[in-house]
């Protein structure tokens, strides 16, 4: 090759590539701690955390380990949580009774971190899955086979109200029945909760990712299979079909017709194309939940040796930004600095 050989061309992309200085200078996306929302898992008790097998690095905290989670959290710029309840299953009922009682383990923890912490933003989850000994979001027909819309949105209408009574700055309806952003946000404005907001679960889809998530709360799963693998609740009836994309632009806009504020699309990774179509049909502000398989899947990786756990926690992140989210759930909320 002749020495000294140069292309004839004026754009050079590697310019803004030369240093670390010029890189940080033209990089398009950030994911900051405030853009964060760090998802808790939370268990009756004063024994402290327990570590869930299922996703490392992860507990079960009592109210009490919450409120110390919340001021690390604050003092590392993370200023919204999303608790989720272990409940009792002497408390679980084909109902979800204990869903809508003003001393619940959600409420109280709600109130209690308000009341230590009222600058921390807290998201309340709105779904009866926890509370009822099928492990479904909603309450049997006669066959035990299909969800009730209808009845089971009034259920959620009196839990929305019983999280914006504990001081939830948002409730999060993650059950995906039919018109029950309306109803919540109807019965809010009719109690005086005009300030608290709905982030809704517009596009939940009938994922596989779910799984170390139904562990942490202890939502029923099937038997093993033949494999001896867990197979969990099929929950197609009501979540989103995960070979569809329409459907979720269809959600979304029906939720924000409805009163809803944040429009969420879960899980987050797998999903970046229907954050963007999302992105692209609203102007509300975007949540996406990196759900616990997600999660897992980069730890467990990360734990054999295989992948390099901050970068890849990183770009995931990035990734989910990138593709429109606003805000993110994720259980890596602390780790970003």
């Amino acid at each position: 090759m002749e020495e000294n050989f140069k292309l004839d061309i004026k754009a050079r992309p590697r310019r803004l590539r030369k240093s670390g200085a010029i890189l940080d200078l033209c990089q398009e996306t950030h994911v900051l701690p405030s853009d964060l929302i760090l998802p808790v898992f939370i268990k009756e008790g004063k024994n402290g955390a327990d570590k869930i097998p299922s996703m490392p690095g992860q507990f079960r905290h009592t109210v009490e380990s919450l409120l110390k989670l919340c001021e690390a959290a604050l003092r590392k710029g993370v200023r919204a949580i999303a608790p989720f309840p272990l409940v009792d299953p002497q408390k679980k009922s084909l109902r979800a009774d204990e869903a809508v009682s003003e001393k619940s383990l959600a409420n109280r923890a709600i109130a209690a971190v308000k009341k230590r912490f009222p600058e921390m933003a807290v998201v309340a989850d709105i779904a009866l899955d926890p509370y009822t000994t099928h492990g479904h979001d909603g309450i049997l027909d006669k066959s035990g086979t299909w969800i009730i819309n209808d009845e089971t949105v009034e259920i959620l209408t009196a839990m929305a109200l019983m999280a914006a009574r504990a001081g939830a700055d948002f409730v999060a309806p993650s059950d995906m029945m039919d018109g029950r952003i309306g109803a919540i946000r109807d019965a809010l404005d009719d109690c005086d909760f005009t300030e608290t907001a709905i982030m809704a679960y517009s596009a939940k889809y009938a994922s596989a990712y779910y799984g170390p998530f139904r562990d942490a709360i202890g939502s029923a799963p099937k038997s093993p299979g033949k494999s001896g693998q867990r197979k969990y609740l099929d929950k197609k009836g009501y979540q989103l079909n995960p070979y569809n994309s329409r459907e979720a632009v269809r959600e979304a806009l029906l939720d924000e017709e409805e009163g809803a504020d944040v429009i969420m699309v879960k899980p987050a990774g797998s999903y970046l194309d229907i954050i963007s179509k999302v992105k692209d049909s609203t102007v509300l502000p975007i949540a996406a939940y990196q759900v616990s398989g997600e999660y897992s899947m980069i730890m467990a990786a990360a734990l054999k040796g295989w992948i390099d756990l901050e970068r890849v926690r990183n770009e995931s992140l990035a990734c989910i930004k990138r593709a429109g989210a606003d805000m993110i759930l994720t259980y890596f909320a602390m780790d970003v600095k």
